[in-house]
């Protein structure tokens, strides 16, 4: 995962100014540690920190057309960049980036080739020819950017906000699909899938459909020239995608490369949920295991660090944030630079436990939009911002676009949780994946209840960062917080804690406005927190707090707790895989 920086339009276009955008810029080194490069034309300046995944030797940026007229400067993965260097058959390419297509893509097709890309990125493009430029954020938001406005009329854009925030009067989180044409002005959205208007699908489940697309997903993803690997936490997301990885690794020119042993990584508390869980998954699937501890001290000794990396404030994203930045660092120094992960599966499929309240198939599907919507200001900007700060990229398949295309385009009546039905959350995954004759997981661990990574690494965890804030946060302090922060007030000790931090290292008013905030329970919309009246009284993002649903939840009133799932029994009335059907799988 690179870092980008793009000034256009200064009023100085000095020799101080370049050296100013350097100095900026070098603020991203930890997203790009293997190379720097910038361009310059006149009053606009490409720069890049480059982490080298795909043609280590040639793929410097920023990249270019074949008279360098198009300049471009990207931060991501395009992982169809072979079948779009087949349909460029009269340009000349002269690196094997992944990313030099589009350059010549703008060249062939203008402004509208952008939902021909298939991957991760961000992306400033200048046409020297008449100083237009176009900017552009994938569907979902993995990649982070910003935008920034100058006083001298420059308009800016960075991987991460520290990049701008001392020289732009003002900054905002530049959209998840769309692209911002200077030519006409302002931002467009590209991505228009069916889902985005929230209106209800209707195509009935299949599983098999379902279970090839997230196989294509992550096959795709094992494109590099670098060592990779697969962060495993022993929950249902990441273990699927372990399974999937080391059945497919064989074969590709990764496994040519690396070998076809998959290594996995997790990390936790001793004694944690996902610590056994994951080398439970690990030892099923034949992993190259790597598990790595840390204490509750470790953790709140990296809290400043990892809130300058996230730039957040939010109380879960860095509850989570922490142990996968520590995690980070441990994966880097054995050499290892792309790791693929299991986020945007609870948001796709209603996976977070407070969907057992969802009172509708309507309000269900709703809310799944709602989530994936906002996945840039959450687990994207966590999954991103906590590796990149060790200079690791991290991989998503459950964001896949076609295969979130046809999960949302499932009956949200699948998707409801019915334990009359023995259906938990995420039933409709887990039975694509539950194949009798050749089995991807350990029935147990296909089934195993929803954990937050922040409650799984180990629920002392959540318990200790409390009690550091208890300490340092008086009642006082929080009795007045809207007086100090009127902007997202916070309403507990621990959120106060961490806006002290964020307001050290961002003390600007457009900085705060980038954080969302709003109440939640078990990482819910506001919205969501009506399905249940108990919730208001026990606002926490934490899966615990779903209140007579998380087996370890917190002690308050709660209705009555659903009866326990008997995973290894056949579901009534709904369709099952058939043994033998695995084998059938094709996956191009």
């Amino acid at each position: 995962m690179c870092g980008i920086l793009a000034v256009l339009g200064c009023a100085d276009a000095s020799l101080a100014r370049r050296s100013r955008v350097i100095e900026l810029s070098r603020r991203l080194r930890h997203r790009g540690p293997d190379w720097s490069g910038i361009h310059c034309f006149e009053d606009c300046y490409l720069a890049h920190q480059r982490l080298a995944i795909m043609d280590p030797t040639s793929g410097d940026q920023p990249l270019y057309n074949e008279d360098k007229t198009i300049v471009v400067t990207v931060n991501g993965e395009i992982y169809n960049h072979e079948e779009l260097r087949g349909k460029l058959k009269s340009h000349k390419f002269s690196t094997g980036s992944d990313c030099e297509v589009i350059a010549h893509l703008y060249e062939e097709y203008g402004e509208d080739f952008v939902d021909m890309l298939d991957g991760m990125f961000s992306f400033v493009l200048l046409d020297t020819r008449d100083k237009s430029f176009i900017v552009a954020r994938d569907a979902i938001g993995i990649t982070p950017l910003y935008m920034g406005w100058g006083l001298d009329g420059s308009i800016w854009f960075a991987s991460e906000m520290k990049a701008l925030s001392d020289d732009c009067e003002r900054f905002v989180s530049f959209l998840p699909g769309h692209l911002y044409s200077s030519k006409n002005g302002g931002l467009r959205r590209w991505y228009n899938p069916p889902w985005y208007s929230e209106r209800i699908p209707s195509t009935p489940y299949d599983p098999l459909v379902l279970r090839e697309a997230f196989e294509k997903a992550v096959v795709k993803r094992l494109m590099t020239d670098v060592p990779f690997g697969v962060l495993l936490s022993g929950g249902l997301d990441s273990s699927l995608v372990a399974a999937v990885a080391s059945r497919h690794l064989a074969g590709t020119k990764a496994a040519r490369q690396w070998g076809s042993q998959l290594h996995t990584f997790c990390i936790g508390l001793k004694g944690s949920p996902d610590l056994r869980a994951a080398r439970e998954v690990a030892d099923y699937l034949g992993t190259l295991h790597h598990e790595f501890h840390f204490t509750v001290q470790e953790g709140i000794d990296a809290l400043e660090e990892v809130i300058y990396h996230i730039e957040t404030y939010d109380v879960t994203t860095i509850r989570a944030s922490t142990p996968m930045f520590l995690m980070s660092r441990k994966i880097k120094s054995l050499g290892v630079k792309m790791v693929l992960s299991g986020e945007g599966s609870d948001e796709i499929f209603g996976g977070y436990l407070y969907f057992h309240k969802a009172p509708n198939k309507e309000e269900f599907h709703e809310e799944t939009c709602r989530k994936i919507k906002a996945l840039h200001l959450y687990d994207c900007l966590r999954a991103n911002k906590s590796t990149s700060a060790w200079g690791l990229e991290a991989r998503v398949p459950f964001l896949d676009k076609s295969f979130i295309n046809i999960a949302m385009e499932i009956d949200p009546d699948w998707k409801m949780i019915r334990p009359d039905l023995g259906r938990i959350e995420k039933w409709v995954l887990r039975n694509a994946f539950d194949d009798e004759q050749n089995p991807f997981l350990p029935k147990h661990i296909l089934y195993r209840q929803k954990e937050q990574f922040s409650d799984g690494v180990g629920y002392s965890w959540i318990d200790g960062l409390k009690d550091h804030a208890n300490e340092h946060v008086s009642d006082a302090m929080l009795m007045n917080a809207s007086f100090v922060y009127p902007e997202n007030t916070p309403t507990t000790k621990e959120a106060y804690y961490y806006r002290t931090i964020f307001e050290k290292f961002f003390p600007k008013n457009a900085a705060r406005l980038t954080v969302p905030g709003g109440p939640s329970v078990a990482c819910s919309t506001a919205k969501a927190v009506e399905w249940d009246a108990s919730w208001s009284k026990n606002l926490d993002p934490s899966g615990r707090a779903a209140l007579g649903v998380h087996e370890a939840a917190y002690e308050g009133p709660a209705g009555p707790t659903p009866a326990p799932e008997d995973s290894s029994s056949p579901i009534n009335g709904l369709p099952q895989i058939q043994p033998g059907l695995v084998a059938g799988t094709t996956v191009s």
